[in-house]
């Protein structure tokens, strides 16, 4: 999927990238009614749509959810434009490269516990889209259900914009920076970050260092929220005000540029004559954000036991069965261990949910890191009821380990958690980096039984 990926970047264009990313301003809260104008005057007072929108612009409305939904899931923002969105040819089909939808057909759901090794290197020209891989997924796009689990690994930057009909898409990077260039402003994101850009929203992805590579959940249900904390309170996990949106900044670019389209699973290109990132006002909040996963507020237990990983929940996106998501964005962050008389690391457990867990950076603690084992870059797949838990190593250490206060800070791990079991692609169930063995990582747990009588 090299068509339209041009050739690495110079260091020049990655320093001006990072210079333009490292400066920048940003809105603050997660589903807030923000507002932006990148010149002023720019944004109408009173109404959405006047006569005449300001200084010739064009008026638009992006709907990222039905108009008639409830108000607290309405989602929609107003943009004010250079050209209007409907000023385009028409597009015609492209090549998905190593990019798949649900369903997923291809194959048979595997209750196999399955890890990867991190995705080889790309062709040299490599930009994000291009180095898109689906690991697989579950639902279907056309009916805006289920989740899809992608890879990335690029070594150029996007001269091209792209946008994605079919879902949201959580961007989680593990390898290098990224310059986020969207309708609605510019978004930086190193490892440790995320992206969130909602169904629909255009952008392009520049890289901030040569090679970039990291995972992307693409969300086909109902948008991400911030999980209700019930018993909690208040506050803690993820605080809203800890998310980046971004300001007004517009793109005034005459001549050729590609844009591609994903609808219904497949890729769509038409060549517009100007870049149709040229907004230069908005309001509203179906937009795109950036966050700090440093920053999420850990709960946990100070008596006993371990606690259910749901308190890691960063982000949640509803079924129509409360409690039961379609998918849901899970971070071990840094936090501290205190539980007396307690097994430490995540316990042995069978799920209803679907896991994928990928490793940011450092260890997990449930699992050994080196050769062969999980690393950053990989990832691990335990399909509903399949029994996972903590290697024999760490099942041997963590029971013999002396329990004093513990610190967990050397490592920084994520899970897509999923309603539905997850289904593979053909490349990723024959795929070169999928480790064989995976099962040995459990074997020699002994029998420890001893009856008192």
């Amino acid at each position: 999927m090299s068509d339209g990926a041009t050739a690495r970047g110079s260091a020049t264009e990655r320093e001006e990238a990072r210079k333009t990313a490292e400066g920048l301003e940003h809105l603050s809260g997660f589903g807030n009614e923000h507002s932006s104008e990148a010149v002023p005057g720019a944004l109408p007072v009173g109404r959405n749509s006047p006569q005449r929108a300001p200084l010739g612009l064009y008026a638009e409305q992006l709907s990222g959810s039905a108009f008639t939904e409830p108000r607290a899931e309405n989602r929609r923002s107003w943009l004010y434009r250079i050209r209007p969105s409907a000023a385009h040819p028409s597009f015609t089909r492209t090549g998905n490269g190593a990019l798949r939808s649900a369903p997923f057909t291809q194959t048979v759901p595997d209750p196999n516990r399955l890890r990867w090794n991190p995705l080889p290197d790309p062709d040299e020209g490599t930009d994000f889209l291009a180095g898109l891989w689906t690991l697989g997924g579950n639902g279907d796009v056309a009916q805006r259900s289920g989740m899809a689990v992608h890879l990335y690994h690029a070594n150029a930057s996007m001269r091209r914009v792209f946008s994605d009909a079919d879902g949201e898409l959580l961007i989680v990077p593990e390898r290098g920076g990224l310059l986020l260039r969207t309708e609605f402003g510019m978004l930086h994101v190193e490892p440790g970050h995320v992206a969130l850009i909602p169904r629909g929203v255009r952008f392009r992805v520049e890289l901030l260092d040569e090679t970039a590579r990291g995972y992307v959940c693409e969300n086909y249900g109902a948008a991400f929220r911030l999980p209700d904390l019930g018993p909690i309170g208040a506050n803690g996990l993820a605080n809203a005000r800890d998310f980046r949106a971004p300001v007004a900044a517009y793109e005034e670019v005459e001549g050729p540029v590609e844009v591609v389209n994903k609808f219904c699973g497949n890729l769509w290109a038409a060549t517009y004559d100007h870049s149709p990132l040229d907004v230069v006002a908005w309001h509203g909040n179906h937009v795109p954000y950036a966050y700090d996963l440093r920053r999420f507020n850990v709960m946990g237990t100070i008596s006993y036991d371990h606690p259910d990983p749901s308190i890691f929940t960063v982000l949640t996106s509803p079924s129509d069965t409360p409690g039961l998501a379609g998918v849901d964005f899970v971070v071990f962050a840094p936090r501290w261990l205190v539980g007396e008389d307690t097994f430490r690391p995540p316990y042995f457990h069978r799920n209803v949910m679907s896991e994928y867990m990928g490793l940011i950076e450092g260890a997990y603690d449930a699992k050994t890191a080196g050769k062969g084992g999980f690393v950053p870059g990989g990832g691990s797949l335990h399909n509903m009821m399949s029994a996972h838990g903590p290697d024999r190593e760490t099942f041997d250490r963590a029971s013999a380990a002396e329990l004093r206060p513990q610190k967990i800070d050397d490592g920084l791990a994520f899970m897509f958690e999923t309603r539905w079991p997850v289904s593979l692609t053909p490349q990723a169930a024959r795929a070169e980096h999928l480790q064989q063995g995976y099962d040995d990582v459990w074997r020699g747990l002994e029998r420890h039984f001893r009856p008192l009588h």
